[in-house]
């Protein structure tokens, strides 16, 4: 059985993988399943969005799987399927290499609490309003970490190494990296080097949950993660996979607990922990005396779950209640943020940072690089969900990827035509930065990429001498409000690098009716 369970992770990382690759454009307008598959069978995803803006949506129903099977087998989600789980056996398996470790290596039985009280925190700041659960999720954490965090790194690494090899002067050598780099783009590779704003931070935090499996076996898993937790609560009468431990056959060597990836101490007899349990069964593989036996049972076999002191409860509940009013208290309520420019088809901003889980894929679809993960743009409420930025990227007329990938709707799927229609926000002339204004000299830039249908960005014609005192035909670019949709492409190519001199700002967007402008 643990070799059944080593392949069932090793194929579910390498679906999770595939999916994450295939998220990403191809040169087409259709995307195949992305990697939000993963997301739709995650309960803490569903419950905690279905709290938050009193909505059931279909795709949410995926998640019933997943608790219908923990409610047989306990946390084979966390044992057997979970990427982020996966990863960090694979980093545990270094610390294992160390030496034999003792009965009692690497666990930290006070922190068993921890993520119980994090998932009642969630919980709770869900039903006030506050949708929490994107930040710690493990499965949106992943996703989220790999786009912005790591994929950069990857890409600009092989990029590096293939270009190195393509300038080396040695026969064969050049055309082999050209053709890999060729073969590589647009599947494997990102058809721009992608850059995000918070790369460093977001893989920092990433990089020291994994090694925090250096502490303790799936430091994560036993600890912190939240959707453990529920899961763990929701399988704690396991019917199919119960632990039992035959106290007259076990020789008390410890050997069951050493190997126990959940911290589920199998040994003492009658205290194995259902709520920890990872449903690995490394216990039963590794005991030497066969005492330890996995069956069907309706009968209760262990009495070592987590005790959860109720005082601890309510005090993480009301921390929650309380923490709702000052995460959503801010500016942004007030007076919208001129970098809160959100994706085509998202949700007005009380809904969209309520239905948004911070997942990352409509950053890592977006072709032109413009999406980029929040700050402080939209208060800690909006931490990590994406805005337009066009100095990066703009939004590219003929896409709507990023309307396909999201997993709870926050980004609506519209159709590209509807999309082409949709307004982001307003481009604005700052005319003592733009050149025909400014310096009496014909330029154009922002009018010749304006996609939009009759062109949002026209000239103002007027007679003009230039130095030299030749007459020629002056042309001053404005804005018309009802045709421009705020894609972003006159920032993005304005020839004036530093500061642009037309920018968009998110007034006049389509889903705010109190932001139309003239």
């Amino acid at each position: 059985m643990k070799n059944l369970r080593r392949f069932s992770q090793i194929l579910f990382l390498a679906l999770f993988f595939f999916l994450f690759i295939q998220t990403e454009y191809k040169g087409s307008d259709e995307l195949g399943l992305p990697v939000k598959f993963f997301l739709d069978f995650d309960p803490l995803i569903a419950l905690s969005t279905m709290l938050a803006t009193h909505t059931v949506k279909a795709v949410f129903l995926f998640s019933l799987i997943t608790i219908v099977v923990t409610v047989f087998f306990g946390r084979v989600f966390c044992g057997w399927v979970c990427p982020l789980g996966t990863l960090n056996t694979i980093v545990g398996w270094f610390r294992m290499r160390r030496g034999r470790p003792t009965p009692n290596d690497g666990r930290f039985p006070r922190l068993r609490p921890v993520k119980y009280f994090i998932l009642v925190f969630i919980l709770v700041a869900a039903v006030f309003g506050w949708n929490a659960a994107g930040i710690l999720d493990p499965i949106s954490l992943t996703i989220r970490s790999l786009a912005i965090g790591y994929n950069p790194g990857v890409n600009r690494i092989v990029r590096s190494i293939l270009e190195t090899a393509y300038a080396i002067d040695v026969p064969g050598i050049s055309p082999a990296a050209d053709a890999v780099y060729s073969a590589m783009v647009g599947t494997v590779l990102a058809f721009e080097q992608p850059v995000f704003r918070q790369m460093i931070p977001i893989a920092l935090i990433f990089s020291v949950i994994l090694g925090l499996n250096l502490l303790a076996p799936r430091f994560w898993c036993r600890y912190l993660c939240p959707l453990g937790a529920m899961l763990g609560i929701i399988g704690t009468r396991q019917m199919m996979a119960r632990v039992d431990v035959n106290s007259e056959k076990c020789v008390s060597c410890g050997t069951c607990n050493r190997t126990c990836q959940g911290d589920a101490t199998p040994f003492p007899p009658g205290q194995w922990a259902s709520r920890e349990c990872l449903v690995c069964w490394n216990c039963r593989d590794v005991c030497p005396c066969t005492a330890v036996s996995i069956h069907p049972t309706m009968r209760k076999t262990g009495e070592g779950n987590v005790d959860l002191e109720r005082r601890w409860l309510l005090s993480t509940g009301a921390a929650a209640l309380l923490s709702v009013p000052i995460v959503t208290l801010g500016e942004h309520r007030e007076r919208v943020h001129p970098e809160l420019i959100r994706p085509p088809g998202a949700l007005p901003e009380k809904d969209f940072v309520k239905t948004c889980v911070k997942c990352g894929e409509c950053m890592k679809v977006c072709l032109t690089n413009g999406l980029q993960p929040t700050l402080h743009q939209a208060g800690l409420e909006g931490l990590w969900t994406p805005i337009l930025v066009p100095k990066l990227g703009y939004c590219e007329y003929h896409c709507n990827l990023c309307t396909q990938v999201c997993p709870t709707g926050a980004i609506q799927k519209i159709s590209l035509k509807k999309k082409q229609k949709t307004k982001i926000g307003l481009a604005t002339l700052d005319r003592s930065r733009c050149i025909p204004y400014t310096y009496n000299r014909n330029c154009g830039v922002c009018e010749e990429h304006c996609p939009a249908q009759g062109k949002a960005i026209r000239f103002e014609e007027e007679e003009s001498v230039d130095r030299r005192g030749r007459p020629f035909v002056l042309k001053k670019p404005y804005v018309i409000p009802q045709i421009c949709i705020g894609c972003g492409i006159c920032e993005n190519k304005c020839p004036v690098v530093d500061i642009p001199a037309i920018r968009i700002s998110p007034i006049n967007e389509s889903r705010h009716d109190a932001r139309l402008y003239l």
